[in-house]
């Protein structure tokens, strides 16, 4: 495993880490086996991924219930754990986003429980809510990190001008956006301001959801309940052009005797202010696979015949 520090900070995280929406996120996912989910973070963990991502929304808790249970068998200091607020649920089964001061800490000291830690060494702000001022719900992470609950600071799914609201003092770490192989949107702003700003990039998505891992073909049908079906890229016509790049792309890896779940994060990690990507899964056996893209290298040549595949 390759190792780097998340940006203006002593946090030594792993290049690959590891994405558990998953991991009891059974309002993401259908029929998902909880201990297959357990044994899926401590193979990660038995592989050198020490950066493990999770949310509160995972499973309304569950997936940092989880996780807690795992982090238990391990030396806490060993893992750099990174999680989510903003999303605010109700006994009807609604979820409001909600980046309100008290709401942040309130989500926060209920994921400690959850987690079974008295700190996260990463907290990022899952969404703006649209009514909050971004300024405000930082302000208080940063009472919180002065407190010793969170060491770093991060937000998500922000436009550039909520970005730069955020960062108004230099307070935030990391910016968690999409991006992947066949969603560049961020090149266009957002991975360049973090880059100039000292603000680590983590995309979440590396593998486009599955997309990149090379599997699926044009009668693949999501489940009914499965939240990719809000996702842009599985829409019938984008889906259909998308596998004709990943047929395209799977030349390139079988040209360097790789697969293109592995090609598609080296390209990330080739990328200019990606320190870490998050791809998911389920099973232990997908996370064993995955970490093989650490050692992939890409050349010049190698990215030019990507870019014009993606072009």
């Amino acid at each position: 495993m390759q190792y780097t520090y998340l940006k203006k900070t002593d946090i030594k995280i792993s290049r690959i880490g590891l994405g558990t929406n998953a991991v009891g996120g059974h309002n993401l996912y259908d029929n998902l086996n909880e201990e297959d989910g357990k044994n899926f973070v401590r193979t990660a963990i038995e592989e050198g991924i020490n950066f493990i991502d999770t949310a509160n929304i995972y499973g309304k808790g569950r997936s940092e219930e989880l996780i807690g249970e795992v982090l238990r068998e391990v030396p806490r200091e060993s893992i750099i754990l990174a999680t989510k607020g903003a999303n605010q649920w109700f006994d009807d089964g609604s979820v409001v986003l909600n980046n309100e001061p008290a709401f942040l800490r309130k989500s926060l000291e209920d994921s400690l429980k959850r987690l079974k830690t008295d700190y996260v060494d990463l907290y990022y702000i899952h969404n703006p809510d649209g009514k909050t001022p971004i300024g405000d719900a930082v302000a208080e992470l940063v009472k919180m990190k002065e407190e010793g609950k969170i060491r770093a600071i991060g937000i998500s799914n922000m436009s550039l001008e909520q970005v730069k609201e955020a960062n108004a003092h230099g307070d935030i770490n990391a910016l968690q956006m999409e991006y992947s192989m066949l969603n560049r949107s961020v090149e266009k702003d957002l991975l360049p301001y973090c880059v100039k700003n000292n603000i680590s990039f983590i995309p979440f998505g590396p593998l486009a959801f599955g997309l990149l891992g090379g599997k699926y073909s044009k009668d693949f049908k999501l489940t009914k309940n499965d939240w990719r079906n809000t996702v842009p890229l599985f829409k019938e016509q984008e889906f259909g052009k998308n596998l004709e790049k990943v047929e395209k792309l799977k030349e390139v890896a079988a040209e360097k005797n790789t697969k293109v779940s592995h090609l598609a994060l080296a390209w990330l990690l080739a990328q200019e202010g990606i320190d870490a990507v998050i791809p998911g899964g389920k099973r232990p056996e997908q996370i064993c696979d995955t970490v093989k893209a650490i050692n992939l290298v890409l050349d010049n040549q190698d990215l030019e015949k990507i870019e014009k595949i993606l072009a």
